[in-house]
């Protein structure tokens, strides 16, 4: 039988902290209705880690929320007493953005799931948090429009955890991130405040605190609306892949495609062991035995398409493509890409474990990095597959591993580290799309300067002086700094 802790109990020999907690949980009980409080072990165990299960935690307290109201008296509920809080969309994220705080209150948003207003004349939506980036673009459709961010994860995550993590997906080298598809973002602060940030234009006077919230990962504040950019469906869309036998002479494809200033709406990279495993699993026709695949997609008027595709073709023979598809049709279009956005699914058909990173470098250091990737692999005696975003830089190496063997859990980590470090080293950035979290804290004060971190602390301190909403994520404290220096100086 599912059992409830009494949390006052349990606190109770804590003093003033006992004290605060029980008068949270009254509070809470009172505002919510009992379906929307939970408290037993059981029943928070799927609330316990985000997309990196690696990392679990159970919440003193999970509440689901339902309107605006509700979030701002819990806010308001949090500060008074003092008590940490986490917010949460789908939990599809992969930096443990958002693993809950064991003395603190969990704060799923998914039940906020309308769309408040489509607008087809200016090409807008209006949504709450908990509407799903793939149901967006359902529902603007019959418009001719869509959305144009699209994670992965796009079918379960939420637009709100999207703001929250500033995420990307296929067709980010073209049409941007999510900062780049918002025009207002409404939040409620640790206060219980209502802000609002952005506007109805394409720039609003003073600073740009709309791209400040987008991608704090929970940090300033929580999501509680969100206006955003949509997209007019280009008259053709046309996809191609390219196989390679060598991943450096893919890199160097990409590269010079940019170099040319072709754009293409989508332009990804899978190796040796994604291709195999994801042809394995969706047998899509990929050719198996290319150490290399890029998969670049072209949209816009058909003068337009029919341009640029001689151009990325000729392009691609240039740089030694041994193979070059191009799509027939839409269906063919949609097996091509099925089989790309398998390809997590698709790895963890072949390990009983996998370790997805995510950073960013440069596009002329991609054969680079993924030669000393695989160096690396070795090394630590792991598998990685690598598919990427290969038009903007953004690496997902995907680290093989058993968290049932000893220490390979340990190997594993030391090599996303490494792997983290390396695309700082060739001018990039630890991370892409997936956020800091919790994850990736050891790399913050690599990236970044004592100066750079502690202004990044200001910035947390203007909103949330106590630390309350998210502790322990994103930001380093200064004490783990000078650790981490001292460590590094021997």
């Amino acid at each position: 039988m599912d059992t409830v802790p009494n949390i006052t109990d349990s606190h109770a020999n804590q003093g003033s902290q006992g004290k605060r907690v029980a008068a949270l949980v009254t509070g809470l009980q009172e505002l919510l209705p009992a379906s929307s409080v939970i408290m037993s072990v059981e029943s928070q165990r799927p609330f316990e880690c985000d997309g990196l299960a690696v990392y679990q935690q159970l919440p003193l307290i999970t509440v689901i929320p339902e309107t605006v109201d509700q979030v701002q008296a819990i806010l308001r509920l949090c500060h008074f007493h003092r008590v940490p809080l986490v917010p949460r969309g789908a939990g599809t994220g992969l930096c443990a953005g958002a693993m809950p705080n064991a003395q603190g209150v969990l704060l799923v948003l998914t039940k906020s799931d309308q769309i408040l207003h489509i607008n087809h004349h200016t090409s807008t939506a209006t949504v709450q948090p908990g509407v799903r980036n793939l149901a967006l673009t359902e529902a603007v459709a019959p418009f001719g429009l869509y959305y144009a961010p699209d994670p992965s994860s796009q079918i379960a995550c939420t637009i709100g955890g999207n703001v929250a993590e500033n995420s990307g997906g296929v067709h980010c080298l073209k049409f941007g991130l999510t900062v780049n598809n918002l025009l207002q973002v409404t939040i409620v602060t640790i206060e219980g405040q209502l802000m609002t940030f952005g506007g109805e234009g394409l720039d609003e006077p003073g600073m740009d605190l709309l791209s400040l919230m987008t991608g704090s990962e929970g940090l300033l504040g929580v999501v509680v609306e969100a206006k955003v950019k949509l997209l007019t469906r280009a008259p053709r869309v046309q996809v191609i892949m390219a196989a390679y036998d060598s991943v450096t002479a893919a890199g160097d494809a990409v590269a010079a495609l940019i170099g040319q200033g072709i754009i293409p709406a989508g332009l990804e990279m899978m190796d040796h062991l994604a291709i195999s495993a994801a042809e394995d699993f969706v047998k899509v026709g990929y050719p198996t035995d290319a150490q290399a695949l890029l998969i670049c997609e072209l949209d816009g008027t058909e003068a337009e398409v029919e341009e640029q595709l001689a151009l990325v073709t000729e392009c691609f023979k240039q740089h030694g493509a041994q193979q070059i598809r191009i799509a027939k049709d839409a269906s063919e279009a949609a097996a091509l890409w099925h089989g790309r956005k398998a390809a997590f699914p698709a790895v963890g058909r072949i390990s009983p474990d996998y370790y997805c990173m995510d950073g960013t470098i440069p596009r002329s250091q991609v054969g680079y990095v993924l030669t000393r990737i695989s160096e690396l692999s070795q090394k630590y005696g792991l598998r990685v597959a690598n598919v990427f975003h290969a038009g903007d830089g953004n690496l997902h190496p995907l680290i093989l591993f058993d968290a049932s063997i000893d220490g390979e859990l340990e190997q594993a980590e030391l090599l996303g580290g490494d792997i983290l470090t390396l695309c700082v080293d060739v001018g990039g950035t630890i991370t892409g799309e997936h956020g800091v979290g919790l994850e990736k804290m050891p790399q913050m004060p690599y990236q970044f300067g004592d100066a750079e971190l502690a202004q990044f602390r200001r910035l947390k301190a203007a909103f949330d002086s106590e630390e309350l909403l998210n502790p322990g994520k994103g930001i380093p404290t200064l004490k783990y700094c000078q650790e981490y220096r001292s460590l590094q100086h021997g």
